[in-house]
């Protein structure tokens, strides 16, 4: 006679599984991973500002994670450094999915708390996608293109596409101005451990922290509204990610210098990476 597990050697072993995670992702190894992780992020943003400015000064390009992961790939020993960057970012991913079920121990308040593992929840998802997306680019050597177009075109054509996806275009913009308010509070210094950092690295954190959060929300806002349009017009490449929102803020009035803003805003965030990865708490 075969015997079942019962109730408690299920929890039991669920607690087993929970704790083998929390260790894992919490080693060493995963902790220094995990920082690479943060500062290729900052690698991939400095490179999406300087096309974002080349564009805005007239010339081609696609600026977004794409068209940075294809300009490393195009360089010599390219191939090799987007597998460090698959690396850390996979152990981002890990750091970020244990945060999201146990993390935040720090934050007093439940409800902040939440939030705040909600967000890790979806940053594990932006990391596994920026993994995936650059360990292809390492496979082929050249980076894909038209992604978001594809994304948007299957969305719409499901059930009721039209009505999600302008939901989706809404949740975005939402998501953008949130992100612009919170970097202009400096709320991203909640999560970092300041207190190794002298008084003029605390404010070129705070500076670029904040440039690169509201340079980043406009973006994201932009991308909500083609997103919106999208839906209305039945159009998918009308949001065909985020290059197609700073190509659209380079076609308003004084669009140039706006784009030009926003891409240095973008460079400051690649900046604001580098010193996320020394004080992010990462316990």
């Amino acid at each position: 006679m075969v015997s079942t597990p019962d109730a408690a050697d299920v929890s039991q072993a669920g607690r087993k599984a929970g704790r083998g995670a929390r260790d894992a992702a919490h080693s060493t190894p995963v902790r220094v991973a995990a920082r690479v992780g943060i500062a290729a992020n900052g690698v991939l943003h400095l490179l999406i500002g300087w096309l974002a400015v080349q564009i805005a000064l007239g010339s081609g390009g696609q600026a977004d994670q794409n068209g940075a992961l294809g300009a490393i790939a195009a360089e010599p020993a390219g191939r090799v450094l987007l597998w460090v960057l698959v690396v850390g970012f996979a152990a981002v991913v890990l750091w970020r999915t244990v945060s999201a079920v146990w993390g935040f121990h720090y934050v007093g308040d439940s409800t902040k708390r939440t939030v705040k593992r909600v967000v890790a929840g979806g940053q594990a998802v932006v990391y596994a996608v920026l993994a995936v997306t650059a360990a292809t680019t390492a496979v082929s050597g050249r980076a894909s293109s038209g992604g978001g177009g594809r994304a948007t075109a299957g969305l719409l054509g499901l059930p009721g596409g039209q009505v999600l996806t302008a939901l989706v275009g809404l949740s975005v913009l939402v998501g953008g101005g949130v992100m612009a308010w919170n970097g202009y509070r400096k709320q991203f210094t909640e999560d970092q451990d300041l207190g190794g950092a002298d008084s003029r690295l605390r404010r070129i954190n705070a500076r670029t922290g904040q440039a690169g959060y509201i340079a980043k929300g406009i973006a994201i806002g932009v991308l909500g509204i083609l997103l919106g349009v999208a839906a209305l017009t039945f159009d998918p490449q009308r949001a065909n990610g985020l290059d197609s929102a700073l190509k659209t803020l380079r076609e308003q009035p004084y669009g140039v210098f706006l784009l030009v803003a926003v891409g240095i805003g973008i460079a400051c965030y690649g900046v604001f990476c580098f010193l996320d990865a020394r004080y992010h708490r990462v316990d």
